[in-house]
């Protein structure tokens, strides 16, 4: 699995195919300078990270707890994250669905702006950044972790309550290049969000947590 990369394996999991639940963790280098963390599967961890998987393992070993959740555990993020520099953000949710032909379920305008507020904080984390509005409604996508599309959601509190999240949420589907998939994440205890994807068909795949760099 650790010649795979990133990718390979965000790929392979895409498609329902899994690394084996074995309870070990692989290491793999991080797919760009920005992106570090670890992505946690059924018995099975993927830290990527540039640091030595030498030094990965003993900080997991280590780790006081369970072995299956050491590494989303806070003892393991709070030494990983002192190593790198960086900080923890949050645990999420991955989910991910695949393309949907045909023209969105609602009317979407994309912002051309580049630097409205949701542009700018989405090239914080994200490459090729399309920022699309709707009535009570925004819906970004973009590339990230290992080039692979995601998508977020925003709805205004005045419009909730209508299905809009789920709404914007098949709308990315429709919006991506064919033959490709795209991924969320969101707060497991968000359930309104975690409802509006998995309506919107997107199928959880693990829990991931992302090592930033403090702005």
């Amino acid at each position: 699995m650790g010649t795979r990369g990133l990718a390979g394996i965000l790929a392979d999991a895409a498609g329902g195919v899994f690394p084996p639940p074995d309870g070990t963790v692989t290491v793999v280098p991080q797919p760009s300078p920005r992106e570090a963390g670890v992505l946690s599967l059924s018995a099975h961890a993927v830290v990527f990270t540039d640091e030595d998987p030498a030094w990965v393992h003993r900080a997991l070993a280590d780790s006081p707890g369970d072995r299956l959740a050491a590494p989303l555990c806070p003892p393991f993020l709070t030494a990983l994250a002192r190593r790198t520099g960086r900080v923890v953000n949050n645990i999420d949710l991955l989910t991910v669905a695949p393309r949907l032909p045909g023209p969105p379920p609602l009317p979407l305008t994309p912002v051309e702006d580049r630097e409205h507020p949701r542009v700018v904080r989405a090239l914080r984390y994200r490459d090729d950044v399309r920022v699309y509005t709707t009535d009570g409604g925004v819906l970004v996508l973009g590339r990230g972790v290992a080039g692979r599309w995601e998508c977020a959601v925003e709805v205004d509190p005045q419009a909730r309550g209508r299905g809009l999240g789920r709404a914007l949420a098949t709308g990315a589907r429709h919006l991506l290049p064919e033959g490709d998939v795209v991924w969320a994440q969101q707060a497991p205890g968000n359930a309104t969000s975690v409802r509006a994807f998995q309506a919107a068909g997107y199928r959880p795949v693990g829990a991931e947590t992302l090592l930033v760099v403090d702005p």
